[in-house]
């Protein structure tokens, strides 16, 4: 049987989730495609998902639907924080996880870490809808820089840190930073009562070391670990992130709680989370706690973990 013509029309994204198992997207125009100093990054514009962020071949934001990955990643932690005003965030690329932290209007001071200035110009460029003026904000401090070494300098310290760096494949530049080593340091920055929120990869049905990982790690320095997920159509997998602290739990709050306090505390409108949503991230399958329950895992310096 032929190939229908549109096959041959297209250009094709191909983004690989494990040896065995790809999703591949038809592309409308590549914008942009070279590598920096520290991985290779595409903006390409596809058929799906609108406008894509891919770096090292892998999305990291879909035009589309990057409101729920962002969205799941802040609002939680900053919503338990009962008055987060200094945030640290780690990687956040696009400006959508500083888009979303500028939301709360407790916020009086945001630091922004990336290590990839490049990157940060290019979404500045070419990506105006993730960020929407956020790195122009007047509270926002954004710097080019390692953040493990930012947060093992500074000597301010912060209500919420929040984790948001491309996965830790093996030559990528966030390896060391999803390490036993790193949370501490950023424990050790935040403020009493503070809370750190990690992006911890897929949850789904395939590579789930590295989320069950994450969790056995933060376990091993926090006392309130709580895993959490949410489905994101352009990863094409249900994907995981965990909160940490001493004292704040995201888990016991309740829809009308945090409906509650997003009234008083968000500005605009938001997509994808709410009180209900809230309580729908938290809610993990019988399968996927188990394996986290049995997870020995540790991840060190000497020990790092990487994924496909």
């Amino acid at each position: 049987m032929a190939r229908p013509d549109y096959f041959d029309s297209k250009r094709w994204l191909i983004d690989e989730l494990t040896d065995d198992l790809v999703q591949i997207h038809g592309v409308r125009r590549v914008l942009h495609d070279r590598k920096t100093r520290f991985q290779h990054a595409q903006i390409s514009q596809t058929h799906t998902f609108g406008i894509c962020l891919v770096l090292d071949g892998k999305i990291q934001s879909g035009e589309k639907d990057e409101f729920i990955y962002h969205e799941s990643l802040v609002h939680p932690a900053m919503l338990a924080h009962p008055n987060p005003e200094k945030v640290f965030i780690a990687g956040g690329g696009e400006g959508a996880t500083l888009r979303d932290v500028l939301k709360h209007r407790t916020v009086s001071r945001a630091v922004m870490v990336d290590i990839d200035g490049e990157v940060v110009r290019l979404c500045r460029k070419y990506l105006p809808t993730f960020h929407q003026g956020s790195f122009d904000d007047k509270r926002a401090v954004v710097l080019h820089d390692d953040a493990r070494k930012y947060i093992a300098e500074t000597k301010e310290r912060f209500d919420v840190a929040v984790i948001d760096l491309a996965d830790p494949v093996e030559e990528g530049p966030a390896r060391m930073l999803y390490t036993q080593e790193f949370y501490k340091l950023v424990r050790d920055k935040l403020k009493p009562g503070g809370i750190m929120v990690v992006q911890s990869g897929q949850s789904g049905w395939i590579n789930l070391h590295n989320f069950v990982a994450i969790n056995g790690t933060l376990k091993s320095i926090f006392k309130i670990v709580r895993p959490y997920q949410v489905y994101v159509p352009s990863f094409v997998d249900l994907w995981g992130f965990h909160t940490a602290s001493d004292s704040l739990d995201p888990a016991r709050l309740s829809p009308r709680e945090i409906n509650s306090r997003m009234a008083d505390r968000v500005s605009g409108k938001l997509r994808s989370y709410d009180g209900i949503a809230h309580r729908g991230l938290f809610s993990l399958p019988l399968r996927l706690r188990r394996k986290l329950s049995r997870s020995r895992r540790i991840i060190t310096d000497a020990s790092p973990i990487a994924v496909h």
